[in-house]
């Protein structure tokens, strides 16, 4: 069971018979009374979004998940294909099941696929990948690494904000849970 208490990012939870996770939370304390938590959830099923409210103290069961490593292949239209890598055998994912991580995938990356009861609920993406900058604008002489940030566009469609010395062409290491820059490698 998981508590309000016990509440993060990411949690995912029975939550009246359906499967959600917890995209964001916060605990109000409003004059008299108890407190109340505000939840923002995305059933895992469906893909929708909705919020929610519950009472402090209130519990919930904490769904288990099943891990397998699986490897990108290739897109088809709105499906994602992809390998397990101990059985080789293939299936596909759309988007619902993907989420924002459809902005990073490229061939032949490696993740976990996450599964309830046999059924694929989505992918587990590495925290960091390394994405070539496919447009930006250029630089100009005396940009400094301290300096401003500016608009880049990756390989797979994502745009990010760049620190200036960035150029078309570059590698860059991404951070997964917040698009945002890391480095360039």
């Amino acid at each position: 069971m998981i508590s309000t208490s016990d509440l993060k990012r990411g949690v995912m939870i029975d939550l009246d018979g359906q499967l959600v996770q917890v995209l964001s939370y916060e605990h109000q304390k409003i004059g008299r009374g108890s407190a109340q938590v505000r939840m923002r959830v995305k059933n895992i099923r469906n893909g929708a979004i909705f919020e929610t409210t519950a009472q402090a103290g209130s519990k919930w069961p904490r769904i288990r998940l099943e891990q397998r490593q699986v490897q990108y292949l290739y897109s088809e239209e709105d499906l994602h294909y992809f390998m397990d890598k101990d059985t080789y055998e293939q299936f596909p994912l759309n988007v619902s099941h993907l989420g924002e991580g459809i902005h990073y995938l490229k061939d032949g990356m490696e993740m976990e696929l996450l599964e309830y009861e046999g059924e694929p609920v989505g992918v587990e993406l590495p925290i960091t990948v390394v994405l070539e900058v496919t447009r930006t604008d250029p630089g100009f002489k005396g940009d400094t690494a301290s300096g401003g940030t500016k608009p880049a566009t990756l390989e797979t469609g994502l745009t990010i904000n760049v620190p200036l010395f960035v150029n078309q062409g570059d590698r860059v290491k991404v951070d997964t849970r917040d698009a945002t820059y890391i480095e360039r490698v």
